[in-house]
Formats: C-alpha cells, structure tokens, sequence
C-alpha cells in the first residue's frame, strides 16, 4: 500500500532540460512544483571538478552517468515477424541517468528545425506530388509552424548562452551564417567558437565547390554569459570532453548550468531523487490525473498527489509511462489504428574519414559542438525530384575530442595490436579527420513501441518493445549525403578516404545518436496524435507530456535538443497563460 504523501499543485517527472525549464517556470508563477528523478543528484562543482572530469575510461568507456539496464531496459527488434530480445547493455543510444538527463552529456549542437520541416507532408506533396511519398511513410504536419515556434527558440537559445552566427535576421540573408535557416529574431546571445584547423579546411573546400559553410550552434559557448535567470557561464577551453562527460568549467550549457541555480532557490520547488514513477494515477473517470506513484531506493511505495502533471522524462520512457497508465490508445500496426507508440523515428548518420598527407590538425584542442557545416542538402533545400529519397542532412566537420582511449585512426591493413599498430597510431592520430553526414529520419508504420508480451521489469511491468529498422528512403538519402561529404574531401587529396554510409539492418549494438522521437506524437487530431498542440494529453487534459522529442511526428536532418527547449518554453506559456485560467482541454 502507497504512503500517501501532501498534494502538490505540479507533479513533474524527470528532471533534465524540459523538466527543469517547466519546474521553473510554473514555481515563479507560484505553483507548488515538486519533480521526481529516477536517477541520482548531479552537481556541476562536486561531480565534474576540472581535476577529474575529463576521465574518459569513468564516463566514455564505463558510461559512470547513463542508465543502467538493471534499471530500466527495453526489448529490440528490427521486424515485427521476429522475437525482441532485452538489451543487456546500451550501446546504441545512451539514455542520461540523474538530475539534469541528456542535457547534462550531450555534445552540445543545437538547431532549429527548418520551417519546412514543421509542414512536412504538405511541403513534399505540394512541391513533388502526393506519390513521391512512400505509402509506408507515415510522416505527418506539425500542429505548430515554424513561426510559432520562433520566439520560443530564441528563449532557450539565450538560455543556454548558444553560440553561432545568425544566417537570417528578420527575412535578411546574413554573410558568414547559414543561409538556408529560418528567420531569427536575434543573433545568436555569443559569437562563433573559434574553429580549428580541419574545420577550416573542409569549409574552404566546401566553399570552392559553391556550397555555404558556416559555425555549427554550440552549447559550448564562446564567451563569458550571463542568462535570463541571472546564472553566468564561463568560456569554453575546448578540452574535448564533452559527449558523455559533464563540464566543470560551466562551458556547456545543461540545466545544472542554467537552470538548476535558479530553481533550486525557490522555496516553492522540490525534487525526489533515485525515485521511479511506476505510474500516471488517474480518477474513477479515467479522464483526469490525481497524481503519480513511484518508489524510492528502499522499495518503498508512495503517492504523490498533484493538480497537474508533466511528463518530462527522456522520450522513450515518457511513452512506457503512458502505456503502462492506460493513458490513450495504444498504436497497432496491423490496423493502423491507435496511437501511443506510433511514429518511432530515430537519426540516419553516416560519414567520410581521411587521412591527410602532411597537414597536423591537432585532435585535441576540440568541442562537442564547433566545426563548420554546410545545408545545402538538408531537408528541401535542394530539388529531390529526380531522387530516390525525401528528406536529408547536414554536412559538417568537428573536432570532437579525439581522446586517447577511444580514437586510434590508422590507415587500412594496420594491424589491430602491437609495435606496428602503435606506430601507425602516433603517425596517423593528427592527421586523420571524421566529416559526418547527419540526416533526417522518417516515420513508418512497422517503426514503432509497444509493451512487450514476455519480457518484464524488477516490479513486475512489462518492457516496452521497440521495432525498428532503416527503409530504403532513408538508406538511399544516406548515400547521397555521403558521396557529396566524399567529393569535398577528395579536393584535399587525402593518403586515404573511406565513406560509410548507412547501412541496413539497424543494429543496436553500434553507437550512433540518442536521438529517439516519436511515440507520444502531438497533433491537431486525436485519430494520429497523443497530445494536442499544446503537449497536452487529448485524453487526460491535466496531463501534458512536453518532455523532449517524444512528440516529434518524425525526426529532421538536425539534433532535437533545440527544438525540444522551444517546445518547453511553448508548453510553459500554454499552462501559464491557457491552462491555469481555465483547467481543461486547450483545443
């Protein structure tokens, strides 16, 4: 039986980027806000100290800050004609464990979908025609538009102190930014990071073949910043130890570095760490929310009674939440019908290595998130009439830290262990260079999650299931994003080039994003969406679910965190402005 604890007016679950941002922003209004974390406190000052944060067998190779399987797992696999077995460990994507989630480890790059990308369906079969998609394709509008959106970037842009260069002010091509962008508002709140040698070098080359280089968006700010929220941030050092680590020099933006200083003194907000909601608790109606469950480190049960509860836990586990709370219809592929679940999309990422003759890049001096790209082939920037595919991605080149346990680049027929390896290893490692190709990744009918039949969790629940495999779109858009990547760099006359594109079966046993979107899809009708445009449940209306990518009807050519800020700070006004005047359905 659950102790039942005092009712709070605001339940979140999870506390990362759209946990902490809403946990904010519904405390200064005065709500009485408490979150539950499953994982464990996370301090920037005594958890990632410059002496020992950059350890990179602790948390590149160990993986010290990501979700154990014993935890929480799920079952994989690529058809729904074959059994899905429980990952044991994770490899191919990295959920966050504790307080500040995938925002505490990520790179830092961060993006705004194109407007394009907000009316996908409408775009493609206005400009193409309706059978240029594919009838598996279950890709589908946005109930927002870019323009909606726009503010609500520009708030977790200057949040996160993001360093760029704006391509597009107020409708005004930019020189030196990304000219395919929509429209800004604002520059960007710090200027470029400075780049480094390769990236120098493959925007030169990009350049001459007529394409736009510019800087990447960087959560590794530039400069000095102080926030909206009062909170200062410091100039990055461009150490290389971004993915997987955190920043003890207050460099990369996470919510411990901007948000957590802020909220945490606020008298009106609390947080439950090492606690996991096993479940939404809905009235005898079914209709309404009256708090959640969850269990402590002991074992022990209790109630969390609350007026309104936000789901804000990392996308995959905010659509197990809803299924194992009853809370809309589940998706079923065979009929087509339903919808919690639906539209899994993942990212198609491929890329080209060289090796250069004489030229020393100095792999070290490196950030999660600098380098120039080039759009060109991202989206619907360029005709895809006579293509095989829709959809695209960037092109960029960045120096991501290059550390020492985990990059050796060689040349082909090094051996893998001895004197000849090592020498080829010091030879090689300041000469090599990764360009990378990350493209969109559409949704289907046969992608997507659901309860596993057999497989169950340390209390009892079922695990969610995942089925999921590359189609032949997005394989062949991973191809000719990577014979574009190959024809800049064969302009450097390279010792040696090696492409990869992407190829089938996924396999997830082989790192390539943690970026998983879909399941809890919002839209304008509750026959193909979870939430409204608002992240608000169409089922339970004091249930918003505007934790990250989840919602995502389909996943673009660019990271999500960017648009999942917006998303947040969109979520936080309709509650504020909408909802609290007048509780119940926003649409």
């Amino acid at each position: 039986m659950a102790r039942k604890l005092p009712r709070k007016d605001v339940v979140v679950v999870g506390l990362g980027w759209t946990g902490s941002i809403l946990s904010y922003e519904l405390a200064k209004q005065g709500l009485d806000v408490v979150a539950i974390e499953r994982g464990p406190w996370r301090d920037t000052a005594s958890d990632f100290p410059p002496g020992y944060g950059q350890d990179e067998l602790r948390y590149g190779v160990r993986l010290d800050m990501f979700l154990r399987p014993e935890q929480e797992t799920l079952t994989v696999r690529n058809k729904m004609s074959e059994t899905a077995l429980p990952i044991r460990k994770f490899s191919g994507f990295l959920p966050g464990n504790g307080v500040g989630g995938a925002g505490l480890h990520w790179n830092g790059q961060t993006w705004r979908f194109l407007p394009s990308d907000f009316k996908l369906r409408t775009h493609i079969t206005e400009r193409y025609g309706a059978s240029k998609i594919p009838d598996d394709m279950t890709i589908q509008d946005w109930p927002v538009s870019y323009d909606e959106l726009e503010p609500y970037y520009d708030r977790f842009e200057k949040l996160a102190g993001i360093s760029g260069k704006a391509g597009n002010l107020n409708g005004k091509t930019q020189p030196g930014g990304n000219p395919f962008e929509g429209w800004r508002s604002s520059e960007y709140p710090t200027p470029p990071l400075k780049q480094n040698y390769g990236s120098a070098l493959f925007a030169e080359a990009a350049k001459k073949m007529g394409y736009s280089p510019f800087p990447r968006p960087s959560g590794n700010i530039s400069e000095g910043y102080t926030n909206q929220l009062g909170v200062t941030m410091g100039q990055c050092t461009y150490c290389g130890f971004c993915e997987r680590f955190g920043c003890g020099n207050y460099s990369k933006a996470s919510p411990q570095v901007c948000v957590l200083p802020a909220l945490m003194r606020l008298p009106n907000f609390a947080v439950q760490t090492e606690s996991e909601v096993t479940r939404i608790n809905l009235d005898n109606t079914g209709k309404k929310a009256t708090g959640v469950t969850y269990v402590d480190t002991s074992g022990e049960e209790w109630e969390q009674p609350a007026d309104l509860v936000l789901v804000c836990a990392f996308s995959l586990f905010n659509v197990r939440l809803l299924l194992l709370s009853g809370i809309g219809t589940p998706y079923d592929p065979q009929s087509g019908k339903g919808v919690v679940g639906r539209n899994y999309a993942y990212q198609t990422t491929s890329g080209v290595s060289v090796i250069l003759k004489d030229k020393v890049l100095n792999n070290f001096i490196a950030t999660g998130s600098g380098g120039m790209m080039i759009d060109d082939f991202n989206g619907d920037n360029f005709d895809h009439k006579d293509l095989d595919f829709i959809g695209g991605g960037y092109i960029g080149s960045g120096q991501t830290g290059a550390r020492p346990i985990t990059t050796r680049p060689v040349p082909k027929g090094t051996p893998r262990w001895g004197s000849q390896w090592k020498k080829a290893t010091a030879e090689t490692y300041n000469r090599a260079y990764n360009i990378g190709t990350h493209g969109s990744s559409y949704s289907y009918k046969d992608c997507y999650l659901d309860l596993d039949p057999t497989y169950k969790d340390r209390f009892g629940r079922p695990l969610m299931r995942m089925t999921f495999d590359f189609h032949e779109n997005e394989l062949n858009m991973s191809k000719f994003l990577t014979d574009k990547t190959a024809e800049i760099m064969k302009t450097l006359d390279p010792v040696e080039l090696t492409a990869s594109p992407r190829k089938g079966p996924w396999n997830s046993t082989i790192y390539q994003t943690t970026h998983n979107t879909g399941g809890t899809v919002m839209g304008n009708d509750p026959k193909d969406s979870v939430v409204n445009r608002y992240c608000q449940s169409w089922d339970v209306s004091n249930v918003f679910v505007p934790g990250g990518a989840s919602v995502f009807p389909q996943n673009a050519g660019y990271n999500p965190t960017g648009t999942v800020g917006a998303l947040a700070y969109w979520t936080a006004d309709a509650i504020k402005n909408r909802y609290l005047k007048n509780p119940g359905p926003l649409v």
